[in-house]
């Protein structure tokens, strides 16, 4: 059984920053993309960052210029680090990553999800 772990989430004051980290547990092959969504109080779930396998990444325009999702291949974890934050941030954040555990078959994986609250 996979598992996404998650750290990182708190309370700031907006103009703060803080990172996130999701590290993967169990057996895989390896995985494909990995990502970060969000979801606020009576909102849907969205997305907020992706990095591919080749590091190739993309943002919701909401977040470009302040937020950069990276990835440590060698230890299975996808970090992202949140720059310049904003109240209309406050969410749960919620790893996603795309786990391959055979050559023929892969499987979404979430994490538990850490609060991130951006205070005025």
């Amino acid at each position: 059984q996979v598992q996404l772990v998650e750290s990182g989430g708190g309370l700031v004051q907006a103009g703060g920053s803080l990172r996130l980290s999701c590290a993967a547990s169990g057996r895989f092959v390896s995985i494909n993309n990995m990502g970060w969504y969000r979801q606020a109080p009576g909102k849907q779930r969205e997305l907020v960052a992706r990095v591919t396998s080749d590091d190739s990444t993309n943002y919701a325009d909401s977040v470009k210029g302040r937020f950069t999702i990276s990835r440590d291949n060698a230890k299975n974890t996808v970090y992202l680090q949140m720059n310049s934050l904003k109240p209309e941030d406050t969410a749960v954040y919620y790893c996603n990553a795309n786990i391959k555990i055979s050559m023929l078959y892969a499987y979404e994986r979430w994490g538990q999800g850490t609060q991130v609250t951006v205070s005025s």
